[in-house]
């Protein structure tokens, strides 16, 4: 066992424990001063909601705003651009056959023969076709019988009245005999009246069997073939469609502008574009006396010679008139139009900021513009580039001038 005396001491180290100040001892707050406080704190609360409700609302405002105004749109556009008129004033006109009708049957019954096709030139009054009509002929047969039938009755009708007016004169009958001899008598000649007309009226029937021309011209269609079935009048089956050609109405529309200037008499000139540097001559024949209201023109008829038959029913051609007046010339650009079923539009946006869709007639194309014979003005506000979900009465915004590529 080790002695006290070799023991080494060994003394841990002394830990000292830190020091912890207490906290001041404050007084208790009154009452009074406590309920300010938290009334202070709630007042902060409500102004906290009211201004982050405000701050929302006015976000949805704006958000509500901002969608209202992305959903009109915006369209740039553009004046139409008045220039100086051209000496000739040049329109568009329609090639129309002088008289044109349809060709029906008058009576019933089959085709028979047609002697005339698609192209042939025929003279009025020309054999066209036969039909066979058993059945009328059945009834004009029945009807000529039917009349010899009255015709005997009234011969002895006659013989009757002649006779009993004899013994009426030796007062071998009476009075009232003898009238009634007489009476049977004029009854007889009054049937064969009625069996007179319809045997006329049954002969005509026959003689529509054979149809002809009602005009001289071109047979420009032919729909049936012998043995098709024949309804007479005008529901019935067409059998031909007839043309004149010579001479042709050119219809054109002429622009306000030049409407006076436009007289009967005044000679016109037509070309086609399929017969480059050839003319036509033609003169005005008459006009509508009137301005149409919707594409401000006045309908003018041209009549042109065409006895070579060269013009052609149907065609588009070109108009050439020498007004010597001094109209206004309007162009647009060809990325404003529109193109619809009812024809070719230009988008004009009012003074409400609202689309007009008008129709309008168009002149010449000098490639990139166009001219405008009617609908539009100088001073209006063509859209640019229109969209063809553009409505009548669409609400727009106008886009800058710098916007839209083009002046406005």
């Amino acid at each position: 066992m080790d002695s006290p005396s070799n023991r080494t001491d060994v003394r841990e180290p002394e830990h000292h424990a830190a020091e912890i100040t207490a906290p001041p001892k404050l007084p208790p707050a009154t009452p009074r001063k406590a309920l300010l406080m938290i009334a202070v704190v709630l007042l902060v609360l409500v102004v906290g909601a009211v201004i982050a409700m405000l701050t929302r609302r006015h976000d949805s405002d704006v958000l509500a705003e901002e969608t209202e105004r992305e959903s009109v749109p915006t369209v740039a556009v553009i004046h139409p651009i008045s220039e100086k008129p051209d000496e000739e004033l040049v329109l568009p006109g329609s090639l129309l056959a002088f008289e044109e009708s349809p060709i029906y049957a008058r009576t019933n019954g089959y085709l028979l023969h047609w002697y005339k096709d698609i192209g042939s030139r025929i003279t009025k009054g020309e054999l066209l076709a036969d039909i066979d009509t058993p059945e009328v002929d059945q009834e004009l047969m029945q009807a000529r019988a039917t009349r010899q039938q009255i015709l005997a009755q009234m011969d002895l009708a006659k013989i009757n009245s002649d006779r009993y007016l004899s013994l009426r004169a030796t007062d071998s009958v009476s009075q009232q005999e003898a009238d009634q001899q007489s009476s049977g008598y004029q009854q007889a000649k009054a049937n064969l009246d009625a069996a007179d007309a319809n045997v006329r009226r049954l002969e005509e029937l026959e003689a529509f069997k054979h149809v002809y021309a009602p005009f001289s011209g071109v047979l420009t269609k032919r729909n049936v073939d012998p043995g098709a079935l024949i309804n007479a009048g005008g529901t019935g089956k067409e059998l031909f469609d007839m043309a004149r050609v010579d001479p042709l109405r050119v219809y054109v529309n002429v622009p306000q502008a030049y409407a006076p200037a436009i007289k009967d008499g005044m000679e016109a000139w037509v070309t086609l574009q399929e017969l480059p540097g050839q003319k036509f001559k033609g003169t005005v024949a008459r006009t509508a006396e009137s301005i149409d209201p919707a594409t401000r023109t006045l309908l003018t008829e041209v009549d042109v010679p065409n006895k070579d038959g060269r013009l052609l029913p149907g065609s588009f051609g070109e108009v050439h008139f020498r007004p010597g007046i001094n109209g206004q010339k309007i162009t647009l650009p060809v990325n404003t139009m529109l193109f619809r079923q009812e024809g070719p539009r230009v988008a004009v946006v009012g003074s409400d900021n609202k689309v007009q869709l008008r129709p309008i007639t168009i002149g010449r194309d000098y490639g990139s513009t166009l001219e405008i014979m009617g609908g539009v003005d100088v001073g209006d506000r063509v859209v640019i580039n229109p969209a063809d979900s553009l409505e009548e009465g669409e609400q727009v915004n106008i886009a800058p001038a710098n916007q839209g590529g083009n002046p406005s």
